[in-house]
């Protein structure tokens, strides 16, 4: 069990270039919300239900993680393009050190457009079914995992964008669906 080790996952390495996410990813018929829990910068207990009603990239990453660091700015910029139509990027650190290490290092990335998510004991590795970092799911608006990524990817790309919009409409929206 990854919680055992605390926090120490294995980085999943990235290679030279990060594939593009939506080659690499393994979509998933909709299944249950995994149980994660983290805290906010407050510390405030959150959970994927939180955030009912939005399509999410969640990433589980560490300021340890040289693939994690590699592929985040990625996560901010989508995060930025998903916004319009409802899309949130939470990264949740799984850094013992909680905000401390999470604020400098989104300072020196100049990234300004992500919550400071915090995990430090590790539990989420867990939940996922996972000993590495980074991670990321998918969930569609309904709260249900669609998607899921161990290792880096680029996360802003024009196929990821197009995935997630796709989430985020409704049925009736959608091309081909029945019109009454």
């Amino acid at each position: 069990m990854a919680a055992a080790w605390g926090n120490r996952a294995v980085a999943q390495s990235s290679g030279d270039d990060l594939p593009d996410a939506a080659e690499v990813w393994a979509e998933t018929v909709p299944a249950a919300t995994p149980p994660v829990v983290f805290r906010s910068e407050a510390g405030k207990k959150l959970t994927l239900a939180d955030y009912k009603g939005h399509v999410l990239v969640v990433n589980l990453w560490a300021t340890w993680c040289g693939p994690c660091t590699e592929e985040l700015p990625g996560l901010a910029a989508l995060a930025e393009r998903i916004k319009p139509f409802g899309g949130l990027v939470l990264p949740i650190s799984i850094d013992v050190e909680g905000a401390a290490a999470v604020k400098p290092f989104y300072a020196s990335h100049d990234i300004s457009n992500l919550p400071v998510l915090l995990d430090p004991d590790g539990n989420n590795l867990d939940v996922l079914d996972t000993d590495g970092v980074p991670l990321t799911i998918v969930l569609n608006p309904e709260g249900k995992l669609v998607a899921r990524l161990e290792g880096a990817a680029d996360w802003n790309t024009q196929a990821v964008f197009e995935f997630l919009g796709g989430l985020a409409r409704k049925p009736e929206d959608k091309p081909g669906a029945m019109q009454l």
